[in-house]
């Protein structure tokens, strides 16, 4: 049974099955890898995140991020960087946000009018239930624009894709009349019903 607490960050090479007993010793020199959190049983680790999706805003970057704050359960702010005296921008406005989704975390920033956001990138979501669905439809699609197979703009121009993880199953499906006719019916829809597309399938 393992059950332990440790704090600090310990790299892969640690978590080998002969390191791990009752206890873990990462020693001092262990470089910031991974995190290890409160574990029952077992041991899980939080990789941390290399790539992490940059966002440019003419000047709302901390209204979006409230926004989106409001929509995702699991999110949290990480930091707030102010403009100084050196400028660009006034001093004490907000030049950068950083910020955490459900476990994704971005960085977004106040950069001017140079460049607008396009849906040639997106951010696509993964939806368990249709109660999911409709949740991040409804909200991230409030002011915005909704757009075909369930896709939306929201209010600043962000792209979202609100999915139900069983089109994966259903657009791969060995059988093509199956996967088709899924295929036809996610192409008639803005918001995808899940309902819909199982019937959809299960009736081919």
């Amino acid at each position: 049974m393992v059950n332990l607490v440790i704090e600090r960050q310990i790299p892969l090479a640690y978590l080998h099955p002969a390191n791990v007993a009752n206890s873990i010793y990462a020693g001092p020199d262990a470089p910031p890898i991974f995190d290890i959190i409160k574990t029952s049983g077992k041991l899980k680790k939080n990789i941390m995140q290399q790539i992490t999706p940059f966002l440019w805003f003419e000047n709302q970057a901390e209204e979006a991020m409230n926004f989106y704050l409001s929509v995702f359960k699991d999110s949290k702010v990480n930091r707030v960087t102010r403009y100084g005296e050196a400028g660009p921008g006034k001093a004490g406005s907000v030049l950068t946000v950083e910020f955490s989704l459900n476990g994704t975390d971005f960085y977004a920033i106040n950069g001017g009018p140079m460049f607008k956001f396009s849906p040639a990138t997106s951010f696509f979501i993964h939806c368990q239930t249709q109660e999911e669905v409709d949740h991040y439809w409804e909200k991230l699609g409030e002011g915005g624009k909704t757009n075909q197979c369930g896709w939306l703009d929201d209010k600043f121009g962000v792209t979202w894709q609100v999915v139900p993880d069983v089109m994966g199953k259903y657009l791969n499906d060995p059988d093509r009349k199956k996967a088709n006719a899924a295929m036809q019916a996610m192409m008639q829809m803005t918001k995808l019903d899940i309902a819909k597309l199982k019937e959809a399938y299960e009736q081919a």
